[in-house]
């Protein structure tokens, strides 16, 4: 993806927003701002979705400093401040080293 460091930049500065569903989820989930942050530093892309319903988007994986890891996706419609669409900490049954989808 052409704009990976201005998404990480973006999300380890705190420069994000939260789709009422991703700020449900992070409540939920008990994942801090600070663990976005941690996780946004070297985030990479695992799957892209440049037809996305509103805008392109893509899910990131990015481990938090104690090894925490989390998926994000965020939309690339607005490069300025990053919109989280959802967050979770991803399932080892579903994933294979939390990048591959398990069939």
């Amino acid at each position: 993806m052409e704009h990976l460091e201005i998404v990480r930049e973006r999300l380890s500065e705190g420069k994000f927003d939260f789709s009422h569903h991703a700020f449900k989820r992070s409540v939920e989930r008990n994942i801090s701002l600070a663990e976005i942050r941690e996780a946004g530093k070297l985030i990479e892309v695992i799957e892209d979705y440049p037809d996305d319903k509103y805008s392109p988007s893509c899910l990131l994986l990015g481990l938090t400093v104690n090894g925490r890891p989390l998926h994000i996706q965020v939309s690339l419609g607005n490069l300025e401040i990053i919109r989280i669409i959802t967050l979770y900490e991803p399932d080892e049954n579903e994933w294979i080293d939390y990048k591959e989808r398990r069939r």
